[in-house]
């Protein structure tokens, strides 16, 4: 499975690792390739627009609370980005959002987490259903 992966300059590390600790997952690096400072806007647009134009399915974003990237990421109309913090958090998005971007908040996640909340995002299936009307009715 090929992965688009990005981070700012607060989840650089945790990117890193990630990519090292994560099997069975090809990642595309979209950057930031250093722990200095840098705005995550410029990492979040070129992933999201990888995914709008099919290249990857899924995305992995990573800042200090995961929120920066998640508000630029949900600013493309095909994203779905969530912040997930644990399993269940990141289960659920996928069951019941179909969300395509998984945000991981460097400042308060450990890598062991971060590396569980990847699995369980890349492993659960959107549940459809009734969840599907609801997610219909997000794009404006």
């Amino acid at each position: 499975m090929k992965i688009a992966i990005a981070a700012d300059h607060a989840g650089f590390e945790l990117k890193e690792w990630l990519k090292i600790n994560t099997t069975n997952i090809s990642f595309q690096d979209f950057g930031t390739h250093s722990v200095s400072s840098m705005d995550y806007p410029d990492i979040t647009h070129p992933l999201c627009s990888a995914i709008e134009n099919g290249e990857y399915v899924y995305g992995i974003l990573i800042c200090g609370s995961g929120q920066g990237v998640a508000i630029t990421a949900n600013k493309h109309q095909t994203i779905r980005a969530a912040v997930c913090w644990n399993e269940q958090i990141a289960a659920l998005c996928r069951q019941h959002n179909n969300a395509n971007v998984l945000c991981l908040p460097a400042r308060f996640i450990t890598p062991e987490q971060a590396k569980k909340c990847v699995e369980i995002f890349l492993s659960t299936p959107f549940e459809g259903g009734r969840h599907a009307v609801r997610v219909n009715k997000i794009s404006c």
